[in-house]
């Protein structure tokens, strides 16, 4: 891929947004991005407010200069968390299939796995992906996601290369998916 991958680090938490207490999963999950190549074009705090979220993710997403927004928070199952209602809210089309990989791997580390709603979707360009809200499983997710992250921007962007990229990875080299 000819561009690094730009991404959005959205923190959801009244607390840090208010100023209580430090963010620490935004920076964890910019450590891991920038550990790729890749770029962090944007990252906000805002507070686990349904309003919020969605004006700030279809803003975001909206813009087109970014190519996937990492949310971080409020995929719980406490009555403020509504980052994966905001999201549904805005996404054109849902990418279960990463939030069920996500779900699949942590429930190898915690039971407390099956406890998230995240979710993940398209809006325009633009991949959203739920995270959890601690710093270290926030990364053990996006890590599980990483290895497809740049053939789904290949496919968001409509790269000439995105179907010989997808042949390749599943194809000993007949060219036929």
């Amino acid at each position: 891929m000819s561009e690094p991958l730009r991404f959005g680090i959205l923190t959801v938490s009244d607390r840090s947004a208010r100023g209580e207490r430090a963010d620490t999963s935004g920076p964890a999950l910019a450590q891991t991005v920038l550990a790729q190549g890749w770029e962090v074009a944007r990252s906000a705090i805002v507070p686990d407010d349904y309003e919020t979220l969605c004006e700030t993710l279809s803003t975001w997403a909206d813009a087109r200069d970014l190519d996937i927004i990492l949310t971080t928070g409020g995929t719980g199952f406490a009555p403020r968390d509504v980052t994966p209602e905001a999201t549904l809210a805005v996404i054109e089309k849902q990418s279960p299939g990463l939030v069920e990989a996500m779900r699949a791997a942590s429930l190898k580390v915690t039971p407390h796995a099956m406890l998230s709603r995240a979710v993940a979707g398209i809006r325009g360009r633009t991949l959203i992906i739920n995270l959890p809200g601690s710093p270290r499983a926030a990364v053990e997710n996006l890590e599980v996601v990483l290895p497809v992250l740049p053939h789904a921007v290949q496919l968001l962007r409509e790269s000439p290369d995105a179907e010989a990229g997808h042949r390749n990875m599943h194809q000993g080299g007949d060219g036929d998916v």
